[in-house]
Formats: C-alpha cells, sequence, structure tokens
C-alpha cells in the first residue's frame, strides 16, 4: 500500500459493491443466530433499565456485560432506538426473548453500523498502490481490495448470520490504518483509543501501533542507514499522543474508576476461569496441542501406561467452556499463554522498529501479532481469525507473497468458521458464500500477479485441496456415520486441527516473508 490519497474510492463501482452486499446482508436477515444474538439482547436490557454504576453488576442472565464501557454506551445508544420496536426485549428479566420485531431489530442495527466500515474500505482503497493497475477495473487493486473487504465471507456470517457488531468495530481499526498511510499520525492513535474501548480483543495488535506510532511520529528523522535519529524525538509529539489515549482512558473509564468500580470492570473483561480454549476450539496451536494430548491419552489407556482414572480429567472435548486439565501433556495456564504469546510477537516489534519499510512495516507487523496472539491467546475465539484476515486483504495487492499468504489464511480461516453455522437450512448458503467469496480470491490475486507465476506451490495447492473432503465429511458423511453419538465433537476436533496446520504455516511464512524483505527505508519515505 501507498500513503497517498487517491481517486479510486470516487468510481462508480464502490457505491454498487456496497449496495449489493448490504441486499444481501437483508436477505440473511431471517437466519439462524447464536446465543450471541441474546447475549446483546441482555446488554440492551442492562443499559436501557439500570444505572451505569450497575451496568457490570447485573448477573441475573449468565451473558454479563463484559466488553468495555463504549460498547456498553453503545449499546445504550441502541436500546433508545430499540424501544420503538419492542419494549419487552428491554426487560432484564426476560432470559432467551425473541420475536420477529425483537430479530429484526437486531439485524437492522447490524446493518446499519456497518456504514462505517464501507467507509472505512472506501478509505482504504484510497491507499492503494496503482503501478499494477492495468486496463481491465476488474483487476485493479483498488477494486479487488474493495470486493475482499465488503464482502468478507468471514465477516457476513459472523455478523449476519451467527450474529455479532464485528463489522463497525473493524471499520474504527480500517480506518485508523487508512489514516496512518496518510500520515494523519494522531487522527490515527485517536480511532485505535476509541476501539481499544469499545472491544479489548484489539489489545493483540496495539504493540504494533505504539512501536509505528513512536518510531514514525515522535522521531521525526531517520539516519542514512535507516537507524533512528536519537536526536530527532520530539517530545510535544509523544506528548500529544500520550494526551490522546490518557483522555480517551478518562473519558471510557473515569466514571467506574470514580466510584471504585474498576476492579469488576476489569475483572468481567479478562475472565481467566472460562478455560484454555473456548467451546468450538479455535484452530491455534492450542486445538493441536489438546488433539496430541487426547491421542497420547488414548494410546496410554490402550497400552496401560496410564490409568483408566486419569481420562475423566481431559474434558476439552465436551464442548463446554470450562477449565480443564491435560491428561499427559503439562497443563497450560494464563501466564503460560501470555509469555507464548510476548515472545511470537517480539520479533515482529524488533522488526518493525529496526527494519522499518514504511505503513506496509506496520500493517505487516499488526496481521504477525494479531496472528502469535491468536496461535497461542488464552480462550481464544474462532472469530478472531478475522484481525488478521481483513488487514491482511490490504497487503494480498501488493506483492504475490503476500497473496499467497492471504489465499492460504482466509481459505483456512473461513472455513474453520463453519461450525458457528451448524444448523441445516445454513449448509448451502454458507457453502455458496464461502465457494464463491474463495473462487473470487483466487482468481482476482492471480489476474493481479499473473506475470509472477503460480501463487502456490504443490504441497499448499495439496493441503488447501484436502479441505474438500475434510468438509464433506464432518457435514455429510459423519452425521449418517455411527460415530455420530459416540464421538459428536470429532468434527469440531478435525477442524480445528486441520485448519490449525494452515494457519501456523501462513503464520511461519509470513514471519519469514517479513525478515527476508527489502532493507529498511528512510522516513522521508514513509
Amino acid at each position: 500500500m501507498a500513503a497517498h490519497r487517491g481517486g479510486s474510492g470516487g468510481e462508480g463501482w464502490f457505491p454498487a459493491l456496497a449496495v449489493g452486499v448490504t441486499l444481501l446482508k437483508l436477505l440473511l436477515i431471517p437466519t439462524y443466530h447464536s446465543t450471541d444474538f441474546e447475549v446483546h439482547r441482555n446488554w440492551l436490557a442492562i443499559t436501557h433499565s439500570l444505572p451505569v454504576s450497575q451496568w457490570y453488576y447485573e448477573a441475573t442472565s449468565q451473558w454479563t456485560l463484559d466488553y468495555p464501557p463504549f460498547f456498553a454506551w453503545f449499546e445504550y445508544v441502541l436500546s433508545h432506538v430499540a424501544k420503538y420496536f419492542d419494549r419487552e426485549m428491554l426487560v432484564i428479566q426476560n432470559l432467551d426473548y425473541s420475536n420477529d420485531k425483537t430479530v429484526l431489530f437486531q439485524r437492522l442495527s447490524v446493518i446499519f453500523t456497518d456504514v462505517l466500515f464501507i467507509y472505512a474500505a472506501h478509505e482504504c482503497c484510497k491507499c492503494v498502490n496503482r503501478k499494477q493497475s492495468g486496463k481491465d477495473i476488474l483487476e485493479s487493486p483498488p477494486f479487488v481490495i474493495a470486493v475482499l473487504l465488503l464482502w468478507n465471507f468471514g465477516l457476513l456470517i459472523v455478523d449476519h448470520i451467527h450474529f455479532q457488531y464485528n463489522g463497525f468495530l473493524f471499520g474504527l481499526m480500517l480506518l485508523s490504518i487508512a489514516r496512518l498511510f496518510q500520515k494523519r499520525h494522531l487522527e490515527g492513535a485517536f480511532l485505535f483509543a476509541v476501539l481499544l474501548h469499545f472491544k479489548h480483543i484489539y489489545l493483540y495488535v496495539a504493540p504494533a501501533y505504539g512501536v509505528f506510532l513512536l518510531r514514525s511520529y515522535c522521531f521525526t528523522a531517520n539516519n542514512p542507514d535507516g537507524s533512528v535519529r536519537w536526536r530527532s524525538f520530539s517530545f510535544l509529539r509523544f506528548a500529544a499522543l500520550g494526551l490522546i489515549v490518557s483522555l480517551v482512558s478518562a473519558l471510557s473509564l473515569g466514571p467506574f474508576i470514580a466510584w471504585g468500580q474498576l476492579p469488576q470492570v476489569v475483572s468481567r473483561l479478562f475472565p481467566f476461569k472460562r478455560g484454555l480454549c473456548h467451546a468450538y476450539w479455535a484452530p491455534n496451536f492450542w486445538a493441536v496441542y489438546n488433539a496430541l494430548d487426547k491421542a497420547l491419552a488414548i494410546i496410554g489407556l490402550k497400552y496401560r501406561f496410564l490409568e483408566p482414572t486419569r481420562m475423566s480429567k481431559a474434558s476439552m472435548t465436551g464442548g463446554l467452556v470450562q477449565e480443564f486439565q491435560h491428561t499427559v501433556l503439562p497443563s497450560v495456564t494464563p501466564l503460560a499463554t501470555l509469555i507464548c504469546t510476548a515472545v511470537s510477537i517480539l520479533p515482529s516489534v524488533f522488526c518493525l522498529w529496526f527494519k522499518p519499510q514504511g505503513p506496509r512495516g506496520f500493517l505487516q507487523c499488526l496481521v504477525l501479532c494479531s496472528l502469535s496472539s491468536f496461535m497461542f491467546g488464552w480462550h481464544v475465539h474462532e472469530k478472531a481469525i478475522l484481525l488478521a484476515i481483513l488487514p491482511l486483504s490490504l497487503l494480498s495487492v501488493e506483492r504475490s507473497r503476500d497473496a499467497s499468504i492471504y489465499l492460504i489464511l482466509s481459505t483456512t480461516g473461513h472455513l474453520s468458521l463453519f461450525p458457528l453455522l451448524f444448523t441445516a437450512p445454513e449448509l448451502p448458503i454458507k457453502i455458496l458464500l464461502m465457494l464463491l467469496f474463495t473462487v473470487y480470491s483466487f482468481s482476482s490475486l492471480k489476474a493481479i500477479f499473473r506475470k509472477e507465476g503460480p501463487l502456490l506451490n504443490w504441497l499448499e495447492t495439496i493441503y488447501l485441496t484436502g479441505l474438500i473432503p475434510l468438509e464433506i465429511f464432518c457435514e455429510i458423511v459423519f452425521p449418517f456415520t455411527p460415530w455420530m453419538l459416540k464421538f459428536p465433537f470429532l468434527p469440531l476436533l478435525l477442524t480445528s486441527v486441520y485448519c490449525a496446520l494452515g494457519i501456523m504455516y501462513s503464520w511461519l511464512k509470513l514471519y519469514i516473508s517479513v525478515f527476508t524483505g527489502p532493507p529498511a527505508i528512510r522516513q522521508k519515505e514513509e
């Protein structure tokens, strides 16, 4: 991506893409919705019915408020529109409440707030390097990025079927990225600070923001070899960044600090007793670790290396959100995951500092931070893979190596979301949308880099092709086998472990790309 403003965002095709995907979202209104639908209905009720001082103490429902204060205020604002649809949805005691009016309001609220995501995608298209643009607008990088963002398969099913509000949150992140590419550093910092107080999962990428802003904004010049010129440090700029973060944090957390409720808020935001893995295993390192422990336990039991009583400890395939102990391998603590995550992030942060490549280097570091946190974090949700896929979309049109990584990561990451939609009516929808998006991704990126040969090698092609029989077995064959009753979570285990291999490979390949990339560039080129 290039740090300049272009006119791509004003082309007539962009509104057409935005309107088209909005119409698709409207068609998805009647589809299945998950327990997250009740989560957000309950948060509407809490923020509408109770004073602010009780928001983070209310526990009538098991789905307690566990997002930062800005998101709570967002729910509060929505609740004052919701009352015109159905006031009953705003009663705290109405657990699992749902009717057509409630569904309509919730669905429309997600679609409406996606306007911010559309605007952010529009701004990102302005920052695209146009050197590879051809005569065909359908093969131009701005058009391809617009489709990869607006029509992203994962975001469509997670927000508009499964149900969440990731669209406008990713809109804040993408808009902050665009502002950094446009050298509007304070705006980018402000947007990211606001984002953190909407959803704290974005702490994963905070190291990339912090190092890039310090390196590129607070230090105003580099030496000829690309190293930082220490005398160029601007205390005024550093103070401006600190003031922005402090003011946003004070606005968000100030009332709760004044009431002495900060520990309660923090305990809600970081519930470490939920266990290492979510009920649906995220396809990360711990999925492979769990599977290996399970395999060793079965082998140990068969050959009598283990006592049968020890098998009761391994409850990670029970489909519940809870703590569990591994049977053979050492059990993993939150501190262990924190150390693993920090160690995996540090190389990308050091590379951003010592081998700067302008905004492109920042974006690579951001993707690596999100991928590393996804790989080794505590209680990672499978939906968090979108935190790496969406920003990687911006890099995919720049270099063939990044396009290759994007194709592997997006294909495996998106397929790993399939278990979220487990009802029969959604099966053809998710398969069709996945096929359309994947085919477009491959064909469009292949067209951009047609002069550079195949984007995937034979081993990568075989691996991705293996996703087809895996999905056929899990979705079509397995439900009609006798294993269905005895091993109901086998499809989840197979999907998570197989997709984890692809995601770990993408992580390693991106790291290799970063370390073997072009040398450091001078600050003035950023």
